[in-house]
């Protein structure tokens, strides 16, 4: 693995204020910050999915962890900031993973009507779902994870720490695999 020294680990840990799939207490935990409108981080993502369903078998059910963060980079994409929020408006009404999949599978439709769209398609209530948009409730969670981005080094999305350690090697499943591997072998 490709580290950076000077801004090498994560600086805010996982915690149970995250989204994890998985356990904390995983061998190896993956934190992704991500942007929802940004092709590599959904490239990411499905690359991270297709090693933890590979690795599954030899890590068991509680050998690996996946905790995605928001960075919408709103510069460059002008959806990615509204998206978040409405992953954390499906988050409050228990369909964050949901939400998510969603959102990067159309990542290309993120406009709100589109947003509203998908949240019918979960079943959520649309009357909150939409108070939740328009007050703006989920900013200061995102801000933060955009804030903790940048103190851990994240300059754009996608970023990801194995086991707090940036990795900056390439992004395809061998290596992603074996990063996670490596990982594995030292522990947290």
């Amino acid at each position: 693995m490709v580290y950076d020294p000077d801004r090498s680990s994560l600086f805010v840990p996982p915690s149970t204020q995250d989204h994890i799939q998985g356990v904390l207490s995983a061998v190896v935990v993956l934190v992704m910050y991500g942007d929802y409108e940004c092709f590599q981080s959904a490239n990411v993502y499905r690359l991270i999915k297709v090693a933890g369903q590979q690795l599954s078998a030899s890590f068991g059910e509680n050998g690996l962890g996946f905790i995605f963060r928001h960075f919408p980079q709103e510069q460059i994409h002008p959806h990615a900031q509204r998206a978040a929020q409405a992953a954390e408006a499906a988050a409050d009404q228990g369909q964050f993973w949901q939400m998510h999949e969603m959102l990067f599978v159309h990542q290309q439709e993120l406009e709100n009507g589109y947003l509203v769209e998908y949240a019918n398609r979960l079943g959520l209530d649309i009357s909150q779902f939409l108070q939740d948009l328009s007050r703006r409730v989920y900013v200061v969670r995102i801000n933060a994870d955009i804030e903790g981005g940048l103190q851990s080094g994240v300059k754009a999305a996608p970023a990801l720490f194995i086991n707090g350690i940036r990795y900056l090697d390439r992004w395809t499943l061998d290596q992603i695999m074996a990063a996670i591997v490596t990982a594995s072998d030292r522990g947290f």
